[in-house]
């Protein structure tokens, strides 16, 4: 068991510096510039919508002609508090931030007029850009929808993969998008879904719901101590051995979700700058105590 003042250590960890606070702030930034203008130049204007909370917006925003931005912005507020917990303050600000950039610019670019009409270059090209966005804002540490979150909390009670509850979640709004903008609209926004999502696949390397990550340092428990503290993952130590030195390693294994990858980043580089992490994709977890545990 850890002492006290090595939990406060941990949890009371180190800020971000300047630098890195302004890039992650920078791309967020970009991020969600780039998938409001995916939203208001390309997709809204020709009723084509994308998934999710953007996409519940989007038909809330038609039926009371309120601004998209508004919708988007409040019907993400309760997430917030699910991303704080679930996965720390860091994470929860950065997607506030974001989903708050994002809905001032849909705001800003709703008097301006689509950049075509032709359903061809926007299913291709809006896919293309809002995956972009959403890819950017996700790879540093943040996100623009809150379906996924609640997604993850459902699939701890219920026997279906987050992306399948995701792909539920889906599935239904498509199917009002048919009944309010007329079938083809609908069709068309199921392709510009998976342009979107394959589009967020190149940008952040996986969009897998798990990863494993293997870390080798002389650092292993500190490393270790602040992934159960920050992210309330439980670690694995295993004892290996260096094929080219003969020396003695304790190498750090743990499973992770994506959202939650930008923060065990961060904690690596902290504790040990050198440190040896390996991230990888994982297509199933089962057994043992891949469980989230509370973040004090």
């Amino acid at each position: 068991m850890l002492a006290a003042k090595e939990l406060f250590r941990i949890n009371n960890h180190k800020r971000l510096s300047r630098l890195a606070l302004l890039k992650r702030i920078i791309f967020i930034t970009l991020g969600s510039i780039i998938m409001g203008v995916a939203l208001e130049l390309f997709l809204v204007p020709n009723a084509i919508l994308d998934g999710g909370i953007t996409g519940i917006s989007i038909i809330l925003s038609h039926f009371t002609n309120l601004q998209l931005g508004l919708f988007i912005f409040i019907l993400n507020i309760p997430f917030f508090f699910i991303g704080y917990k679930q996965i720390g303050k860091t994470f929860a600000i950065s997607t506030l931030y974001g989903i708050a950039v994002m809905s001032l610019t849909t705001y800003f670019l709703h008097p301006v007029p689509s950049f075509t009409e032709e359903l061809f270059l926007v299913t291709i090209f809006g896919g293309i850009i809002l995956g972009a966005g959403v890819g950017i804002v996700i790879r540093f540490g943040g996100s623009l929808d809150g379906t996924e979150l609640l997604s993850i909390l459902l699939n701890k009670k219920l026997p279906f993969s987050v992306g399948e509850v995701i792909m539920f979640f889906n599935i239904i709004i498509f199917t009002c998008a048919g009944f309010v903008f007329g079938w083809d609209r609908a069709m068309y926004s199921l392709i510009t879904y998976f342009i979107a999502s394959k589009t967020i696949d190149i940008v952040i390397q996986g969009l897998d719901e798990s990863k494993s990550a293997w870390i080798i340092s002389d650092n292993t428990n500190e490393i270790g101590d602040a992934i159960l503290a920050r992210l309330g993952r439980g670690v694995t130590y295993l004892n290996g051995e260096g094929a080219f030195t003969g020396a003695d390693k304790k190498v750090i294994f743990c499973v992770i979700t994506r959202l939650e990858e930008a923060k065990l980043k961060s904690i690596v580089e902290e504790f040990d700058p050198h440190a040896f992490l390996a991230v990888g994709n994982i297509s199933e977890v089962r057994g043992g105590r891949f469980k989230k545990k509370d973040i004090h």
